[in-house]
């Protein structure tokens, strides 16, 4: 390993390893901070959020190129934890057709007619590409629990519905993922960890500002009544699919510039990890490439004209010097 990507590692650890979960000990939901900054503050985390960003567009194009690996990024966190601004700052500038975005809400009777998972695998990233989930299967563990009413309309036999249904469930989906992992998807999870006060105080924002008006609802109340219920189906979702080959990173979510820092570089160390690189061009293209460039360069001198003066059109009217020689207006191409 370089010198440079020891750097990188060990520069990247400390905002990864303290929030990493991955079943080798016994999991604590209460144990992890909501407010932890890591000894950073607001400047120093956006120099660090800024990097991630360049090196993420770098090994984007890396990981797309390759077409070998493929991303599957999972966050789910209680409402108004941050999930949507956390995916749109971290991958600012990162070319939107090497990723997407899936948004898991109520099902579809359509969806309703399948296995719990089928619509999210349906929506796996192709080789090559990063998938994000903002939400996922996992709601069938989170809130179909804590609501479990839900549970009836999924239409599932009776006979299978017992006590047991959500640690099936959980190793159905340690399974899956395991799966996944095992056929070149490198499967990050991220819980966007908020305290109770600061959802209060991101509710009455939203209230307060017009502009965030349209993401309140009163189910976002109700829900919050359930605070509880949901924290104890957190602990158990996150101990029982905790595994190396898909972790968990319990992200302190109150203070959003930190959050930001830890899933930009977990992602970032994750790809790192690939040996990811453009692939090589083998001796048969560079001679096909060599031919080309003779072929394009023979072109030009064949069809080469006597260059004008800057400034003319083939008119000879004022121009700026880039229209075409047949006088039509120049046409952009990429």
């Amino acid at each position: 390993m370089s010198d440079t990507k020891k750097s990188l590692a060990a520069k990247l650890k400390p905002y990864i390893a303290p929030f990493r979960v991955d079943g080798t000990e016994r999991f604590h939901l209460k144990a992890h901070k909501t407010d932890a900054k890591g000894g950073l503050d607001k400047h120093e985390a956006e120099q660090i959020i800024e990097a991630n960003r360049k090196r993420l567009n770098d090994f984007q194009e890396m990981l797309y190129a390759q077409d070998r690996w493929s991303l599957l990024l999972i966050f789910q966190g209680m409402d108004a934890a941050g999930k949507d601004t956390a995916i749109k700052s971290v991958f600012d500038g990162v070319n939107p057709q090497g990723c997407e975005v899936f948004s898991f809400k109520t099902p579809t009777s359509h969806e309703l007619d399948h296995d719990f998972m089928w619509r999210a695998a349906t929506s796996l990233p192709q080789r090559g590409r990063i998938g994000i989930f903002n939400r996922s299967y996992y709601e069938d563990v989170l809130v179909v629990r804590v609501h479990p009413e839900i549970l009836a309309k999924q239409k599932i036999p009776q006979v299978l519905v017992t006590k047991k249904v959500w640690r099936e469930r959980f190793e159905d989906i340690a399974s899956f993922e395991r799966y996944l992992a095992r056929n070149g998807t490198v499967v990050l999870k991220f819980f966007l960890n908020v305290s109770k006060e600061e959802q209060r105080q991101r509710f009455l924002d939203r209230l307060e500002d017009p502009a965030k008006n349209w993401k309140f609802s009163m189910a976002d109340v109700s829900e919050r009544a359930l605070w509880d219920r949901y924290q104890a189906a957190y602990q158990d979702a996150i101990a029982h699919t905790s595994t190396p080959a898909a972790p968990w990173h319990i992200v302190p979510a109150d203070h959003k510039w930190f959050a930001r820092v830890v899933i930009g570089s977990t992602i970032v160390a994750a790809l790192e990890k690939l040996n990811l690189h453009f692939p090589k061009t083998d001796k048969d293209s560079l001679k096909e490439f060599k031919e080309v460039r003779l072929a394009l360069e023979h072109e030009a001198k064949k069809g080469a004209r006597p260059r004008r003066p800057a400034g003319k059109m083939a008119n000879g009217k004022a121009g700026n010097g880039k229209a075409a020689a047949n006088g039509k207006s120049p046409v952009a191409h990429d």
